[in-house]
Order: C-alpha cells, then structure tokens, then sequence
C-alpha cells in the first residue's frame, strides 16, 4: 500500500519509495510496479500526476483526479508557483549555503536555466576510512529548486563537488561502494519533503510534508542526527 500523505476531492499525494517509476517508462523496462498504476488501484479512481520524480528519488508525489485540476497544477509548477523542498545527504562539509546557478543541457542539447538554494542543516565525520582520508565526512541538505530540470539537483551537487550519496549516475561511484559494502545501502539519499502550493479549486495554501523513508533514516540514525 501508498502512503497517501493528502487526500481531498480533486488532489491526492504520495509519498513515493524511493525506486519506483511514477509511470511506465521505455527506458526502464525492468519495472513492474508504477506509483500511478498502484495509487489507481489502491483508491479505484483515475489519477494523472502533475510532476516528476526521478525513479532513485522518495517522497512528495503529486496526483489530480481531474484533467482540468490536472492542468491547472500543471501550470503552477511550470510557472515556479510551486514551492519544492527536498532533504539530500551529500558527500563532504557542505557550505552552510548556496545558491548554484548552472544551467544544465536537455538530451537534445537545449540549455536551460536551473537555479538551486540550498542550506546545510547538519554535518557527520564518520570514523571510517576512505581514500587517502582517515575519516569520511557528510552533510544532510536542504535544497529549494526554482526551476524543474531533469536531475537538476543530482546535477547541480555534483557540480559543486558535493554528490548526492547513492546517485550512481551523476555522484560518486567510490563513495556509492563505500555505502554498498560497508552498510548495505544502495539508495540515492534525496527525499523530496516538502510542497506549498495554491489549490486550484478551493485557492487555499497548502503546505504538504513527507517523513523519510526507511532507509534515508536509517542513514540519518547512522550518522547520528
């Protein structure tokens, strides 16, 4: 079952496991389960999300029941009315904040604008050797994207050299290894926590969260925050 974190007659939330497509993808032919073919199921009620979320990616999934409602939200989140806040645990001694401004490159080669906010809410020096350093250092992130590119917070840590632990595609493969072999985590540890948006139908605000996964708090206990 879903946890369903908000519910009323024209809006649903998720918050999603981390490693399950929103909907059936080509390009992830392994799949079997979709979070918007479960949730249809679980509530027997058609449902369209209003954004993404990467597969590797937990928390905050957003869902309409109706097209009109679908559309509208659409639009917020094209427009950047959608407040998004999203918890990552990063490699290093994150700067107490950000802002990276980077734009990033579509598949077709389009560049786009991409800005990232972010502040460091906590840091952990593990007593665990890696590479030429006796100790392994992290930070746990808080990350407010203004716009919504394809992996842009993957992409814009890694930039800054500080990748998101357990992103195999954009992060650090020898920290990745390090996770998998020495607490058998394989999870990329970015959790989307928060969304404020305006409802379309009724115009109140709405403030949305979702707690950690069972593996990103695991991670959060290991680190001792």
């Amino acid at each position: 079952m879903l946890e369903i974190v908000y519910q009323d007659d024209h809006l649903i939330a998720i918050n999603k496991p981390h490693g399950l497509l929103v909907h059936r993808s080509s390009i992830a032919n392994d799949a079997k389960e979709f979070a918007l073919q479960l949730l249809r199921d679980q509530v027997n009620r058609h449902v369209s999300p209003v954004h993404r979320l990467d597969r590797k990616t937990g928390g905050l999934l957003l869902f309409a029941f109706e097209k009109d409602v679908e559309i509208a939200m659409h639009q917020q989140f094209q427009n950047g009315l959608v407040q998004k806040k999203y918890l990552a645990i990063v490699r290093g001694y994150a700067p107490d904040s950000q802002d990276i401004d980077y734009p990033l490159a579509k598949e077709n080669g389009t560049i786009q604008d991409a800005f990232t906010a972010f502040i460091t809410l906590k840091r952990a020096e593990l007593d665990v050797a890696f590479g030429k350093h006796t100790t392994s250092r992290y930070s746990l992130v808080e990350a407010t994207p203004t716009t919504g590119r394809m992996h842009q917070l993957r992409k814009h840590f890694a930039h800054i050299f500080y990748p998101i632990i357990g992103d195999r595609k954009h992060g650090c493969n020898k920290q990745n290894k390090l996770f998998k072999e020495q607490w058998e985590m394989t999870t990329m540890l970015l959790h989307a926590s928060e969304l404020i948006f305006k409802h379309p139908v009724t115009n109140e605000e709405i403030h949305l969260k979702a707690p950690l996964q069972r593996e990103f708090a695991r991670v959060m206990e290991l680190m001792k925050w």
